[in-house]
């Protein structure tokens, strides 16, 4: 069985229904496709700055229905956590300065410590990953 991990990019053009990532996604076994922790923790926190910025009762409720709508899709997804093996793992990462941004790093010691294959359009970045298999679904 292979594991297919969307990073967040991928996550939101899935969300948003691209076309190619979506038929890529649906001809893999749903089992076979997770997130991680940290793409869940960077959607919510966007979504929580836009409750905060709304100023009108219109623009609240609107951007409540649309956290709510993001969490009913997230939960259809298996979600990989950020374990203590990853956490050593995002450590030694870090160590080898590949000039990657945190979150990344963290995404790809998710990916790496769950033998599996990072979904990205980031190839540019995520390549420089030591023994990190990705592929582009979105092509």
């Amino acid at each position: 069985m292979s594991l297919y991990i969307l990073d967040t990019d991928c996550l939101s053009l899935l969300q948003r229904r691209h076309p190619t990532l979506v038929a890529n996604v649906s001809s893999v076994p749903p089992d076979e496709v997770a997130i991680t922790i940290i793409s869940v923790e960077e959607q919510l926190t966007g979504w929580y700055a836009q409750i905060r910025r709304a100023r009108k009762p219109p623009q609240l409720a609107r951007a409540y229905q649309q956290l709510t709508d993001n969490v009913v899709m997230l939960s259809r997804l298996a979600v990989l956590t950020f374990t203590l093996p990853a956490i050593a793992r995002f450590n030694q990462l870090t160590g080898l300065k590949l000039n990657i941004s945190s979150m990344d790093l963290r995404i790809a010691a998710i990916t790496l410590e769950n033998s599996g294959t990072l979904v990205t359009r980031n190839a540019r970045d995520f390549q420089r990953v030591p023994n990190l298999t990705i592929v582009d679904w979105t092509v």
